[in-house]
């Protein structure tokens, strides 16, 4: 299963449309459950899809064999990818991740599905909780 929030499955199917007919690929990050002051109604170790790096960010820095060089390492274990023209369906171009998000018009959840590495298709529970809040110092201390 996959946990990801409203707001950031919204957002990415913003991005999407905004950018069809072009195909938009982004590297996802995951915050704990037990981070949010929300109650997610999942185990607090569970990874909630929370963020994502954006597509262009890494600049003259391209991804190469799926891997996107622009992303922290140890970041991202989940992408998502859409499909201006379908399939509903990870490719082989796709499945680099252990988990990927798939979305297709008219770019609305309906129109979204998550699959793992084997192009199974993985459930999604989309969590009504915004994540914590971060700020730089969150960041700097952090290191």
């Amino acid at each position: 299963m996959v946990h990801i929030t409203r707001g950031l499955l919204d957002g990415l199917l913003t991005m999407s449309a905004d950018r069809d007919p072009e195909s938009v690929s982004a590297v996802l990050a995951s915050t704990p459950a037990g981070e949010f002051e929300d109650a997610t109604g999942v185990d607090s170790s569970t990874p909630i899809l929370t963020h994502f790096y954006f597509p262009d960010a890494s600049g003259s820095v391209t991804a190469v064999f799926g891997v996107d060089l622009g992303t922290p390492a140890g970041s991202g274990r989940a992408r998502f990818v859409s499909h201006p023209q379908g399939p509903l369906a990870a490719t082989r171009e796709d499945t680099f991740a252990a988990a990927v998000l798939i979305a297709i018009p008219p770019w609305d959840v309906d129109a979204c599905a998550a699959f793992d590495r084997e192009n199974q298709e993985l459930s999604m529970n989309i969590i009504d909780a915004d994540p914590p809040q971060e700020t730089l110092t969150d960041n700097i201390e952090a290191e």
